[in-house]
């Protein structure tokens, strides 16, 4: 399969890292020293882009792509209030368009875990809930897009919280996402429920990088032949 990176920081370098593992070849690594390279990815030159940038790059890379009707596979975050746009440009160019916050097979199981404990807890006001994430410094965006897809699986299952706050106290209609940037850190997520009796939490801890990338290639190889919207739902059959 040919690969073309749209975005070739640390972790561009992972994912073409466990990309030649596999087998596959990158063609393209694109990143801001060569960008106008990136008029030169077409259909007939690679099978899948990668596109893990920043997020104020995000969205025109995407909306190149589908623009081309090409098949992006997206890890972004920071950029999502656009993500409709750029599902109806997939749509309307019969592209394929792969987006997920997190490609680790292991949050997306949390994720899973994060929806069944908010559906179990929500007849339980007397519990409060907390999020929390901690990323390193050179995390552009806050609260992290992992961070927010639980704040939405909590609220999607929980009808008394209708909206997400950062770094602030909630009104009891909101649910907290608590941020923190520090040095060299795994990246951490947590949700708590806390009682005046007791308290119930759930974590995941990321010790690489490799398992986003191997996610986002696995999510490439199963993209490569589609066409339409999709994510890790899909690609796990969850």
């Amino acid at each position: 399969m040919r690969i073309a990176l749209l975005g070739y920081g640390k972790m561009g370098k992972a994912i073409e890292k466990v990309a030649l593992e596999r087998g596959h070849e990158v063609v393209f690594k694109i990143d801001l020293n060569n960008s106008a390279e990136k008029q030169l990815i077409d259909k007939d030159s690679v099978d899948v882009v990668i596109e893990f940038s920043s997020p104020h790059s995000a969205y025109a890379n995407l909306e190149f792509c589908m623009s081309k009707g090409l098949k992006a596979v997206c890890g972004t975050t920071g950029w999502l209030e656009s993500r409709k746009e750029i599902e109806q440009l997939c749509v309307e160019k019969k592209a394929a368009f792969f987006y997920a916050s997190n490609y680790s097979i292991g949050v997306n199981l949390f994720f899973k875990i994060n929806e069944l404990l908010a559906k179990l807890m929500a007849p339980h006001e007397q519990y409060e809930i907390f999020t929390s994430e901690i990323h390193h410094t050179e995390k552009l965006d806050a609260p992290s897009g992992t961070a927010i897809t639980l704040a939405e699986g909590i609220m999607n299952n929980n009808a008394t919280k209708k909206s997400w706050v950062n770094n602030q106290i909630a009104a009891k209609e909101e649910l907290a996402i608590w941020s923190s940037r520090e040095g060299k850190v795994p990246g951490t997520h947590t949700v708590k429920y806390i009682s005046e009796i007791d308290e119930i939490e759930i974590k995941h801890v990321a010790y690489t990088r490799l398992g986003f990338a191997l996610g986002a290639v696995v999510a490439a190889e199963w993209l490569k032949d589609k066409e339409g919207v999709y994510g890790m739902n899909d690609l796990l059959s969850l």
